[in-house]
């Protein structure tokens, strides 16, 4: 083929830059026949190769510029078919046109969604598949912009995905969620278009059918590889956050599996897309990402595209030109010319001219061949890219055949080895020893094989992309070639249209320089001349004005003059009349001034009277009307107290109640006294103020104390309280409401309050303590009673303690006889000191009533704090109970009929009794008194030895108790994960018990404290405690109420400090 390397300067100079404009024409012709031929109304599916044409010239131009151009004056709204048919070609154009097109596409969004929009709202069948159509593009657009590591082609490595996704958590979890919406459009579209079709195979063979089924071909190469995606990042998510936060992603992935699997098997089942597109198949279920061994088994779906059959192309004239044109066609020659460079200079075509024409037809030449060559190479490497995805399909396979055989291996290797340990045990562990070694070496032989295998496949794929490099390489080295002949065109036509456009725009410029001044100066003349006319209007103007002011000067003289004259002779003849005038009225005025005088200072005293009067009386009102909306906001503070959920924690006593409830039934007393007096006399409101002001104190008051006491008394009086609270606010709001109203405050009764806060009287004197039944008299006698009754059942519980020694002395022996005397010693020791903190706890008390008695008697002291006299006798209950039951729960541990954890749970209690005894002790003691000094010493004794009763208890219980060691020597694998699972199993039930206990624990211990805290009569005697009467004279045992709760505490953990421990007290 010949070519001309110098291109004649006479054939540049006569039509510079013809071959890039013919060029450019002939691409805009192709790119427009391709797209009217591609996008019509014809419901048939677009033909590849006018798509083909379509995204190579979007390579060739390196952007959409061209398609865009021509898809804007598409009648796209007129058709649905043909929106239809826009969408299929714009989806094939951004998967494989050129990566610029994307960037294109994006300034036409709004085109996009516009057409959208518009047969979205229209009821067509094609309609609303371009509304979802073009929604999806939308999506991919956005998608694709957003993350530029994925191409519009959605084929990428697993590190490039890795790259993409990085390492923080939040960018994995959020590029999940773009890829579930992206895979939604595409499902949505599939499922849209067989809702209109009918699955029947003649219907996917019909031009109807297929006009609807061809854009799927692209949907399924989407979904193909946004499903292997999607699944890499949901094991990478599993493997950064726990299973509960991914339910979400795990559900909507199963949705997505099934939906994309149903999809697949039924466009495998249509016979237009077997020819088309190979289909991959789904796995039966989903990858379980809870297993991380599970992405071992995924396999990537690869969708292969079968090589086409070369379509029949238009035919094309390629004409090969040697030294000169054929004589046979010299017509053909001269339109080409015509038609490419334009008519020529003369008549006669010379030797140039068939030089520029033999190398327009040569390059013409080479670019049907490099299309070919791009085509052929565009083939090949998809039939690369096929044989690339099969051999890696084949590749997971032989890897997880090999990790499958790694791990079979390693379970082989440990066998091994344990064999091997196991040698020293006898010669009868030699045979198994011997066959596993040869599993081991069968193993290992074939995982050589499969690395042989793989090693192979290793080298084939080099291979095979060494050849597609050379393939690439070749189209390169064509492109350059090409692109360095229209390089050299471009630069020299480029040379003679810049001379060109640089020689008109100074022309251009200079005659435009010229009218421009031309202008100035035509509008500076205008401009001169408008002055000049308006000056020599404004000096005539000014002229005649002057003139007439003149006149008109001249004129207002003449008239002031006449007019001061008229004026003079009228003032005259006025003073006349007004001096006649003045005489004859002026002794009328004085007359009747001096009547008018007194009659008014007659009328101001009256009024004034009574305008003090009124005033005094609304003053009085005022005063009232304000005194009532305080009391009306005091008494709406306290009824709203009565719901605020933060004075649930605000308690009071039922004495306060009654006193608070008795001091408001007296204010309303003065109150009907007051408002009879206001009623008398309005003037004097003062009474009435006064009382109001009182009772509104003493009425909120009584209501929040009541709403107080009612978080300690039971449900029943505690709800009757509430009410009763809740009706005397009602009724006392009602009343200062009245009291606000000059009409109402007649009607007002102020002893209506009175039924309510009777009630509320009543039910706090049914609140009181009467847990000690007992006349105050007998107070001082029954505290020495208790205090010697508690004396004696601590000595008894000593000698209690020293016979089950000797007891369990010749009972017992060995370790038995060793734990137990050292119980019991603890025991021994722990009763001598609660019988020191008793006499300390005594002397205090003495000297507590010899010093605050005075002159009275000690029952009369007793009487005056009974309070703090029954805590004190329940105090010194609780200590002699605890210590009987210590000793029986001793005696059971000696005789083996008891459990070890009661003797802790008795010292724990005693602990807690005797720190009751001492707060109780010190109430009322002097801080500097040798006494209390000595009590505090003594009760720090006791939490030392009730410390040591619970670490002997424990040591004791640790030495008898056997504990079996673990042999797991015969155990294998299995049966130790089975044990395994039935001890978490087991661990889990006790776990359970153990919430269960302690929330009825905590429910004991608040219906404890509860019961401790309100009002009732003592409840029946409890079994097997002591029992201490009260009227009777008898030893009777304080109710379950009245016993002291105790905290829950670490062992060796008591308070030592003041003799204080973590149990909680009832208030005394």
């Amino acid at each position: 083929m010949n070519s001309i390397k110098n291109v004649p300067a006479r054939v540049l100079s006569r039509r510079p830059g013809h071959s890039l404009e013919a060029e450019r024409e002939q691409f805009d012709k192709t790119q427009a026949i391709s797209i009217s031929k591609a996008i019509n109304t014809q419901e048939a599916p677009v033909k590849e190769k006018h798509a083909r044409r379509i995204i190579l010239g979007t390579h060739h131009e390196k952007g959409a510029f061209t398609f865009w151009s021509y898809a804007i004056g598409l009648p796209l709204p007129s058709s649905s078919i043909l929106s239809w048919k826009f969408c299929h070609v714009l989806h094939k154009v951004l998967r494989d046109g050129h990566p610029n097109v994307l960037h294109d596409c994006q300034r036409y969004r709004s085109n996009i969604r516009e057409i959208g929009d518009l047969w979205g709202h229209l009821h067509d069948r094609y309609g609303q598949l371009v509304n979802i159509y073009t929604k999806l593009l939308l999506t991919k657009i956005s998608f694709h912009l957003k993350h530029p590591e994925f191409p519009a082609g959605l084929e990428v490595t697993d590190e490039v995905l890795e790259k993409a996704a990085g390492t923080d958590v939040n960018n994995i979890f959020q590029l999940t969620v773009e890829m579930f919406d992206y895979m939604d459009g595409e499902l949505k579209l599939s499922e849209s278009v067989f809702r209109q079709l009918n699955t029947a195979i003649a219907v996917s063979q019909m031009s109807s059918g297929q006009c609807r089924l061809a854009p799927l071909i692209q949907v399924i190469q989407d979904c193909s590889h946004l499903y292997h995606y999607t699944v890499k990042l949901m094991f990478k998510l599993h493997s950064c956050l726990p299973a509960d936060t991914l339910q979400g992603h795990r559900d909507r992935f199963h949705e997505q599996f099934h939906s994309l699997r149903n999809f697949f098997r039924r466009a495998s089942d249509m016979l237009y897309f077997k020819r088309l597109i190979q289909i991959p198949r789904l796995p039966e279920g989903p990858p379980n990402f809870l297993r991380a061994s599970a992405l071992a088994e995924h396999i990537k779906p690869v969708v292969v595209i079968p090589e086409e059959a070369p379509e029949d192309e238009e035919p094309e004239s390629l004409i090969e030109i040697g030294t000169g044109p054929p004589a046979a066609e010299p017509a053909v020659v001269a339109d080409l010319f015509e038609q490419t460079f334009g008519p020529p200079n003369g008549s006669m075509k010379d030797d140039r001219d068939l030089q520029m024409e033999t190398l327009k037809k040569e390059v013409e030449t080479l670019r049907t061949e490099l299309d070919k060559i791009q085509l052929e190479a565009q083939r090949y490497m998809a039939q690369l890219k096929g044989q690339v995805n099969a051999l890696e399909a084949e590749l997971e396979e032989q890897r997880k055949q090999k990790q499958k055989a790694l791990v079979d291996n390693e379970q082989l290797r440990h066998e091994v080895a344990r064999l091997r340990a196991a040698q020293l045990e006898g010669e009868r562990d030699r045979g198994l020893r011997e066959e596993a070694e040869k599993k081991a070496s069968a193993t290992e032989a074939r995982y050589n094989k499969l690395k042989e295998k793989h090693s192979e496949l290793i080298n084939t794929h080099a291979e095979l992309l060494r050849k597609n490099a050379d393939t690439a390489k070749q189209l390169t080295v064509t492109q350059q070639n090409q692109e360095e002949v229209a390089r050299v065109k471009e630069q020299l036509a480029f040379q003679v249209e810049q001379v060109k456009r640089e020689s008109e725009m100074k022309l251009e410029e200079q005659s435009d320089q010229l009218e421009k001044l031309k202008r100035e100066l035509e509008a500076k003349a205008g401009e001169l001349v408008r002055a000049q006319e308006a000056l020599s209007r404004a000096e005539q103007s000014g002229l005649e004005l002057s003139s007439r002011l003149d006149a008109l000067s001249a004129e207002k003289d003449t008239l002031s003059s006449v007019v001061r004259q008229r004026q003079a002779e009228l003032l005259a003849a006025q003073s006349l009349v007004r001096e006649k005038e003045e005489a004859l009225s002026w002794e009328q005025q004085r007359s009747s001034r001096e009547r008018d005088e007194l009659q008014e200072r007659l009328a101001d005293k009256e009024s004034q009277e009574e305008g003090l009067q009124r005033r005094l009386l609304e003053e009085q009102f005022a005063m009232l009307r304000g005194t009532a909306a305080e009391a009306e906001r005091i008494l709406q503070d306290a009824v709203g107290k009565l719901d605020d959920p933060l004075h649930l924690r605000c308690t009071s006593s039922p004495d306060y109640l009654v006193s608070r409830a008795q001091a408001a039934l007296d204010a309303v007393s003065a109150l009907e006294k007051g408002h009879a007096q206001y009623l008398i006399s309005t003037a004097d409101a003062s009474a009435l103020v006064a009382a109001l002001t009182r009772f509104s104190h003493l009425a909120a008051d009584t209501i929040v104390h009541g709403s107080a006491t009612s978080h300690l008394a039971p449900t029943d009086p505690a709800d009757r309280l509430m009410d009763t609270c809740r009706e005397c606010g009602a009724r006392a709001l009602e009343l200062v409401g009245q009291l606000q109203d000059q009409r109402a405050l007649l009607q007002a009764q102020p002893g209506l309050v009175r039924i309510p806060l009777q009630g509320i009287l009543q039910l706090g004197q049914e609140l009181k303590p009467k847990s000690l039944d007992v006349r105050q008299e007998e107070l001082g006698a029954m505290v020495d009673k208790e205090m010697a009754a508690t004396s004696a059942a601590i000595e008894d519980a000593v000698r209690r303690i020293e016979d089950m020694m000797n007891q369990a002395r010749h009972a017992s022996s060995g370790v038995k006889l060793e734990v137990n005397e050292r119980i019991l010693n603890s025991c021994t020791d722990l009763m001598k000191a609660i019988r020191l903190l008793v006499t300390a706890s005594t002397s205090l008390q003495k000297e507590i009533v010899e010093s605050g008695r005075g002159a009275a008697t000690q029952q009369e002291f007793y009487a005056k704090n009974s309070r703090w006299t029954e805590g004190l006798i329940s105090a010194s209950k609780a200590v002699g109970w605890g210590a009987t039951q210590l000793v029986e729960s001793a005696d059971k541990v000696v005789l083996h009929t008891g459990k070890y954890e009661e003797l802790i749970v008795c010292s724990h209690e005693i602990a807690a009794s005797t720190a009751q005894l001492v707060a109780a002790s010190k109430v009322k003691a002097d801080k500097h008194s040798p006494h209390l000094s000595r009590l505090q010493e003594c009760s720090r004794a006791v939490n030392e030895m009730a410390a040591s009763v619970v670490a002997s208890t424990r040591s004791g219980q640790e030495q008898i108790e056997d504990r079996d060691t673990m042999d797991f020597s015969g155990l294998s694998l299995i049966k130790l994960k089975k044990q395994e699972m039935e001890t978490q199993v087991r661990v889990l039930e006790l776990e359970k018990t153990l919430e269960v206990e302690r929330v009825r624990l905590g429910e004991l211990r608040k219906q404890h404290y509860m019961l401790a805290g309100a009002v009732g009569t003592p409840g029946e005697e409890e079994p097997g405690r002591p029992s201490a009467a009260l009227r009777g004279g008898t030893s009777k045992k304080p109710p379950l109420a009245q016993k002291p709760s105790v905290a829950p505490r670490q062992d060796h953990q008591l308070d030592k400090k003041d003799g204080s421990s973590a149990a909680q007290l009832v208030n005394y």
